[in-house]
Parts: C-alpha cells; sequence; structure tokens
C-alpha cells in the first residue's frame, strides 16, 4: 500500500519529510492541505492533536510529527541507508542535531513568523526580539559544532540534515546568516544544493506571496 503524506510545500516542518522521502525513493501519494481541499483539512484534523502537519496515513497505521515519519519512512519504505543511522552513537549525534534545529531554529522562526501574521495591536515584539536572540545564539553554537565535512552529523546525510535544510533556509530569511558565520552559511548553501532538498525549494516556489516577510529571489 502507497502511503498518504498530508502536508503543504511551502510549510517547513512537511519539508523534513518530504526530503527524506526524495533521499530515499520512497512512493507516497501527497495530500495537499489548503482550502482547496477540505476532505484533506478535515482529515489532518483527526490525526493530529492541533492540526499540525505533516502526518502519513498507512493502511490502519496513522503517524503525526516530522521526525517520527522519517524513521517510519526509515522502517517500512523506501530503499538504500536510513536517514537514522544504524550505529547507535550516529544516530544519538543525528537525533540531537535535528532537535537543536528544530527547537533553537525552526520554532523560532515560526514564532517570528506567525507574530507577522497577527494583527498589528496583537504583535508580541518582546517574544519575537527572544527568537532572534535564541536564533543568533545557535547560529554561534552551530558554527562552532558543526564539522568539516559537509554534512552536520556522521559524515553522510541524515536526518539533522533533514531538519537543517528548511530550518536554516527560512531562518536566513528573518535572521540573515552574517558573514561572522562563514562555516553556518557554507552548509546552508550545499544544503540547497543537494537535489532532495532543492526539489522542495522548487515545488514551494509558487506559494511564496503566502510567505508575510517577504521571499527574496536570491533562494
Amino acid at each position: 500500500m502507497t502511503p498518504a503524506l498530508y502536508g503543504h510545500p511551502l510549510s517547513s516542518f512537511t519539508w523534513k519529510a518530504l526530503i527524506a522521502a526524495y533521499e530515499r525513493d520512497v512512493a507516497f501519494e501527497f495530500r495537499m492541505l489548503g482550502p482547496d481541499h477540505p476532505e484533506n483539512l478535515a482529515r489532518i484534523g483527526t490525526l493530529t492533536p492541533t492540526g499540525q502537519f505533516p502526518a502519513v496515513v498507512d493502511g490502519d497505521r496513522e503517524i503525526v510529527e516530522s521526525n517520527a515519519v522519517i524513521e517510519y519512512f526509515d522502517l517500512f519504505h523506501g530503499r538504500g541507508e536510513p536517514m537514522v543511522p544504524l550505529d547507535r552513537h550516529e544516530a544519538l549525534e543525528a537525533r540531537m542535531l535535528t532537535e537543536v534545529f528544530d527547537d533553537y531554529v525552526h520554532l523560532q522562526v515560526q514564532r517570528i513568523v506567525g507574530n507577522a501574521l497577527r494583527t498589528p495591536a496583537d504583535r508580541d515584539p518582546t517574544g519575537v526580539e527572544y527568537a532572534h536572540g535564541v536564533i543568533e545564539r545557535c547560529y554561534l553554537w552551530l558554527e562552532k559544532r558543526l564539522p568539516a565535512g559537509p554534512w552536520a552529523s556522521g559524515g553522510r546525510f541524515t536526518i539533522a540534515d533533514c531538519a537543517a535544510a528548511p530550518a536554516l533556509f527560512y531562518a536566513d530569511w528573518v535572521h540573515p546568516i552574517g558573514e561572522h558565520l562563514p562555516k553556518l552559511a557554507a552548509y546552508r548553501a550545499r544544503l540547497l544544493s543537494r537535489p532532495s532538498v532543492a526539489r522542495a525549494v522548487d515545488e514551494a516556489r509558487p506559494y511564496r506571496h503566502l510567505f508575510p516577510l517577504g521571499a527574496p529571489d536570491r533562494d
């Protein structure tokens, strides 16, 4: 049975699952979320606690949260090396960095973007300032932590890179990676040149007008 992946091409967390699927040639049916597909919106509302995505339905299995979706694909679909390394120490490193990108870059970008979507009276400048501070501290940590090799963990492309690609893609739009962070900037560039990531970027281009803070033409 072909699994159904619920998400939206502009969604950064959906990107994570798409990148992993493209890396390992996972066959799936994409279920677009949006006003033109009310049946999919209704379904995602029953799948996840708050309607967040991505989610996968595979027969009687329902998988929510991007990291779990990636690990599910590792176990049951696709081919090639899994996104979560089989070596326990490498897996720990990859999962750790995935959480760093998710919590200290990804979620902070979402806070900044979410604030921009609010009415001016409801905006939270203090919260936005805090989110920018968290991102910058994480940038500095990553600049010191990233290895000399091309990818975040273990010398090959893993779940950590699946998380890093959308996180750093959008983060650089809202909190630019400065000249004082050459390793991080070079890593972002390598990610964007990866075919699986480039595919996700291209699939999202038609929806860039929905991004409330503007979408730079350079990416």
